[in-house]
C-alpha cells in the first residue's frame, strides 16, 4: 500500500523529470545541434551558455540538484519495482521496464559526461568542439554516447506520458493513447536531433 509520504514523493520525482531536468535535456541537445554548422556555431552557442548571469546558481539549483533528487529516487524504483514483462508483457509494462533500465543507464553515462566536460573544465580545460571531437574520436566512445543520448530521449518522452497520466491530465485510454503517439513523436525527433549533433564532432 502506497504511503501518503509516498505519493507525494513521487509526484515530486516525476515533476522533476520534467521541469526542469527534461527541460534542460532539450536545451542541452538544441545547443548540441549547433555542431552540425560547424565548430564556430557550436563555440558561440556554448560560451554563451557558459556566460549566463548566475550561472553557478542556475546549474546547482536547476540542473544538479533537481537532477540528482530525480536520479537517486529513481535508482531506488528502479531496484525494489518487481518486474512482471515476463507474466504481463503488455507493451506499457515494457515501457515501465525499460524506463527503469534507462533510468540507472543513464546515471553511469551523466557521471562520466560530467566527468568529461563540468569537471575538466573546473581543472582548467576548455568545453569547446575540440573537446567532444576529441572525445567522440574513439568508436566505443562514439557508441556510447549515441546510447546515451537514445536513454535520455526515451526516458524523456515515456516520462513525459508517465507525467501525464500521474498528474491526472490524461485520464482516458483514449487520451493516454493519444498522447503515446505524440511522445513517440517527441522520441523520434529528439533522437535525430542528438544523434545528428553527436555526429557532428566526427
Amino acid at each position: 500500500m502506497l504511503r501518503e509520504s509516498d505519493f507525494y514523493i513521487r509526484r515530486l520525482h516525476s515533476l522533476l523529470g520534467i521541469i526542469p531536468v527534461g527541460l534542460f535535456v532539450v536545451q542541452h541537445l538544441v545547443i548540441n545541434h549547433f555542431a552540425t554548422r560547424g565548430a564556430d556555431a557550436f563555440n558561440a552557442a556554448s560560451d554563451f551558455m557558459g556566460n549566463l548571469p548566475f550561472v553557478l546558481f542556475l546549474e546547482w539549483f536547476i540542473i544538479y540538484i533537481p537532477l540528482m533528487l530525480h536520479a537517486f529516487y529513481g535508482v531506488y524504483i528502479s531496484f525494489t519495482f518487481k518486474s512482471n514483462v515476463k507474466k504481463y508483457g503488455t507493451f506499457r509494462n515494457w515501457m515501465f521496464f525499460w524506463q527503469r533500465v534507462t533510468g540507472v543507464f543513464l546515471v553511469v553515462f551523466i557521471a562520466w559526461h560530467i566527468w568529461e566536460t563540468r569537471i575538466q573544465k573546473a581543472l582548467g580545460a576548455d568545453v569547446n568542439f575540440d573537446m567532444m571531437a576529441d572525445i567522440l574520436a574513439s568508436p566505443f566512445m562514439l557508441a556510447f554516447y549515441i546510447a546515451g543520448v537514445i536513454a535520455a530521449t526515451f526516458h524523456l518522452s515515456n516520462g513525459l506520458w508517465g507525467f501525464l497520466v500521474t498528474w491526472g491530465i490524461t485520464q482516458s485510454p483514449r487520451s493516454q493513447q493519444i498522447v503515446a503517439y505524440i511522445t513517440g513523436g517527441v522520441f523520434v525527433i529528439l533522437s535525430v536531433i542528438g544523434v545528428q549533433a553527436l555526429l557532428a564532432f566526427t
